[in-house]
């Protein structure tokens, strides 16, 4: 037979027993994890990739060192098999990163109340797992060009120099290298975590995802805000369940100067016991300002987190609302004016006509 038969025939029956052996392991990987439970399950899901790679590597590389191949042809189908193998092992530790991650984060939720922990863990695991994707395929890829006569010695001579070419790639890899770091320093020091709520561009919302280059804001109207990552590790923002997702919610009201304080405030504390949004923490009614034709009646009353503490603030201004129109209409907001008489034009108006009245001006 020839000789280019004889290899083909070694080659396809090599990944032959390779598909086989990689069929037959799943199999009998399905039947023992059949009863285990989901997890278990999709992790045989996502290693068949890499395992079969991995079998059509080694049966390939078995071919080649039986098969009658010349030496230029046996030469770059082994350096092709230096690449795969390369390139499986990237993937594995890819997916061995993934699971890890996955096991991690089983272990917290964040659809309970106080999810603090939770929400530290899940940002710091994220953001370490897109980071570290990052360096597993610039590492993989870079050990691939290595491989290459060529490209090595190029990347050799340019790593060295302090040319213009280097100068060129550092500043145009700066936004991407500052962003990397960026994510680092906001994974161990944590400013942000998932689900936390800020103030960010004067726009309220909760961080929904974290990548590695920049931050989507969940606005309260269901719009996205997109941040660069390292927008949060240079300028000012506001966090408010950055340690305790409790906020003391504010409610300012402008009355009149007859208003009773002391009733105001028996009223405004029977309606925030009353809530079931209040978590029975903070109360309190105080005048904190005399404007020119108002007083300024502030109101304190906590709640368990700033979704509840914004709805906690619009019942107190409703029902203080009614309670006002109700009770103290004389509480409202209004305003005075005194008219002068003058009394000599009037005195005027009387002389020249007797015996007509006129009403003189008071005061309203």
């Amino acid at each position: 037979m020839p000789s280019w038969t004889i290899t083909s025939l070694i080659f396809i029956a090599a990944l032959c027993v390779a598909w086989a052996a990689c069929f037959l392991l799943y199999r009998l990987a399905q039947k023992v994890l059949s009863h285990r439970d989901e997890f278990w399950r999709k992790l045989l899901s996502r290693t068949r990739g890499p395992v079969q790679l991995a079998m059509m590597i080694m049966a390939v590389s078995f071919a080649a060192n039986i098969a009658p191949l010349p030496l230029r042809e046996g030469n770059l189908l082994r350096h092709a098999m230096l690449i795969a193998f390369i390139a499986c092992v990237t993937w594995f530790v890819r997916i061995m990163l993934e699971i890890w991650m996955t096991l991690h984060l089983r272990r917290f939720r964040l659809d309970v109340e106080d999810n603090l922990l939770a929400r530290k863990h899940v940002t710091q695991t994220r953001i370490l797992e897109r980071v570290a994707v990052v360096l597993i395929v610039a590492i993989g890829v870079s050990a691939a060009l290595m491989t290459i006569d060529g490209v090595r010695q190029y990347g050799v001579s340019l790593l060295a120099s302090a040319g213009a070419a280097g100068i060129v790639v550092g500043l145009a890899l700066q936004p991407v290298l500052r962003n990397l770091l960026a994510g680092i320093q906001l994974a161990l020091t944590q400013p942000i975590r998932i689900d936390d709520a800020v103030i960010v561009e004067g726009e309220w919302g909760n961080i929904e995802e974290i990548t590695a280059t920049y931050v989507v804001v969940r606005i309260w109207d269901k719009r996205r805000l997109i941040v660069p990552l390292n927008y949060f590790m240079e300028q000012p923002f506001q966090n408010w369940t950055r340690n305790d997702a409790t906020l003391i919610g504010t409610v300012l009201i402008y009355l009149d100067y007859e208003v009773s304080v002391p009733e105001l405030r028996a009223e405004a504390e029977r309606i925030v016991r009353a809530s079931p949004l209040w978590n029975r923490d903070v109360f309190a009614l105080q005048v904190t300002d005399f404007r020119e034709n108002v007083v300024e009646v502030r109101i304190l009353a906590s709640a368990t987190h700033a979704g509840k503490a914004f709805d906690l603030r619009c019942e107190i201004r409703e029902k203080l609302l009614a309670y006002l129109q109700r009770e103290q209409q004389a509480a409202l907001p209004r305003w005075r004016e005194t008219v002068l008489a003058d009394q000599k034009l009037l005195a005027t108006m009387e002389a020249t006509q007797p015996g007509q009245s006129y009403a003189r001006p008071g005061r309203s």
